[in-house]
């Protein structure tokens, strides 16, 4: 079957009621798509980036120029100095190394970063509410829920409910792709004509994306699936994505 039947954003193209949403906001390519998405909706958007002390910092910078591009409010806060809490993780933890490989694959829950949704829902839920915001965005993707607890739906219910009780004014949170796979995510993207060569997925956090961690792995699956071409630079190391697709997305033992 063609990814593109059943496509979920071809049924979310007409513009909602006006509303103000903070937007966790990595740079990464979900969250560029989920911010064109809720722009095209009609959504006045801010975006809140935060610098834990993640391997691959780089993505923040490219989270500030799409944003300045696009004249969205974008605020990026400094908490690298709770990268000791965090530690466990080949995000967070220099001397534990990026898996390479299929993104579902056992040696991807290294890349688990202890708690991050809930921190990062939590801020964002400070900022919407100081800002007088009525939701919080999150780009949490089924593709997510096999290895990131706090990417599955029972998390999200609990965090929307802690959120709508935290304070006197009422915040929802909103996951509009916790039901997308990563190809259609890529498919709305190319539908609002997002720039995504700007966008960072790499752990690795290189000049370029390294082609073969699984972030990147699935990223180029992502785009070939939904029959997108894909802009992104890669390293020269990179397997071919011939290989890469006659191998059921595994790396190939020679590359």
């Amino acid at each position: 079957m063609h990814p593109a039947n059943g496509f979920p954003g071809s049924l979310l193209l007409a513009t909602t009621e006006f509303m103000k949403t903070v937007l966790i906001y990595s740079g990464g390519l979900d969250s560029t798509v989920l911010l064109y998405h809720l722009l095209h909706q009609g959504q006045s958007v801010s975006a809140l980036s935060v610098n834990y002390g993640q391997r691959h910092a780089c993505e923040l910078k490219q989270a500030a120029t799409i944003c300045a591009a696009i004249n969205v409010p974008f605020q990026c806060v400094d908490l690298s100095g709770i990268r000791p809490l965090l530690a466990g993780s080949s995000l967070t933890s220099d001397e534990i190394p990026v898996a390479e490989g299929h993104y579902t694959e056992a040696s991807m829950k290294s890349t688990v970063v202890p708690n991050r949704n809930m921190i990062l829902l939590a801020l964002a839920t400070s900022y919407a509410l100081s800002s007088d915001a009525e939701s919080v965005a999150y780009a949490a993707h089924h593709g997510d829920q096999a290895i990131y607890p706090d990417c599955r739906p029972e998390f999200a219910d609990a965090m929307a409910t802690a959120i709508e009780r935290c304070d006197w004014n009422d915040v929802r949170l909103d996951r509009p792709f916790v039901d997308w796979s990563k190809a259609d995510i890529v498919r709305r993207g190319a539908e609002l004509k997002v720039p995504f060569e700007q966008t960072w997925s790499c752990y690795k956090g290189r000049e370029l994306h390294c082609g073969r961690c699984g972030t990147c792995i699935e990223r180029r699956e992502a785009f070939d699936l939904a029959e997108i071409p894909d802009p992104t630079l890669y390293d020269a190391q990179a397997p071919r994505l011939e290989a890469l697709r006659s191998n059921n997305w595994h790396l190939p033992n020679d590359s």
